[in-house]
């Protein structure tokens, strides 16, 4: 049986219940969580020391602690995962500008590990609001950028996750770049002021 098999039978036995299943998973798909936990990570350049591994499992651990899924395939995996560590990095944002703010929040999960600057967590909010926003004009064009640029899935894998053609993602990709570029230029705003 070869490995996307494997995680897809793993997958399902962990949705019934099986912990045995959850132990086997893990080494398997470590390789590829590190992979997107770093595209989340790798603009952060210095500003940030949250480890993927922290992120990785900070991860998991909502997985595991949050109702009970029905996997359908890796890919359903490596998405939610990857939609769990932008959470997890748009949740530190918020703290971290509520702490610049004097607003210090009573309890911080993977944030003891990681130090963000307020430019990155603006920047990660801003975003944030643009893809919902994005969303809600074409769902599949917001996701396509959620999993290209934080999950760090090639056109191929996004392609299959989403199943379409590669040359629909790819111009998907296209468009959710020019959109979002418009979007979150500081001109931007004052075109919209203006109207």
């Amino acid at each position: 049986m070869d490995e996307s098999h494997e995680i897809t039978r793993l997958l399902q036995a962990w949705s019934r219940g099986d912990s045995q299943a959850l132990a086997q998973l893990i080494p398997l798909v470590d390789q590829e969580l590190k992979k997107i936990a770093h595209a989340y990570m790798s603009d952060e350049r210095g500003s940030n020391i949250l480890q993927t591994t922290a992120l990785v499992h900070e991860a998991l651990i909502r997985l595991m602690e949050g109702q009970q899924i029905n996997w359908q395939n890796r890919t359903h995996f490596y998405s939610l995962v990857a939609r769990r560590m932008r959470q997890i990095l748009i949740e530190y944002a918020r703290q971290q500008l509520a702490a610049k703010r004097g607003n210090r929040p009573e309890r911080l999960d993977v944030d003891e590990a990681m130090l963000m600057s307020s430019k990155v967590s603006e920047e990660i909010l801003m975003l944030n609001e643009a893809l919902l926003k994005l969303a809600e004009i074409d769902d599949r064009k917001s996701k396509v950028v959620e999993y290209r640029y934080f999950g760090g899935f090639s056109l191929e894998e996004i392609a299959a996750m989403l199943q379409v053609s590669q040359s629909t993602v790819d111009r998907e990709w296209r468009l959710s770049r020019a959109w979002l570029l418009r979007e979150l230029s500081p001109q931007a705003d004052t075109v919209r002021d203006e109207k």
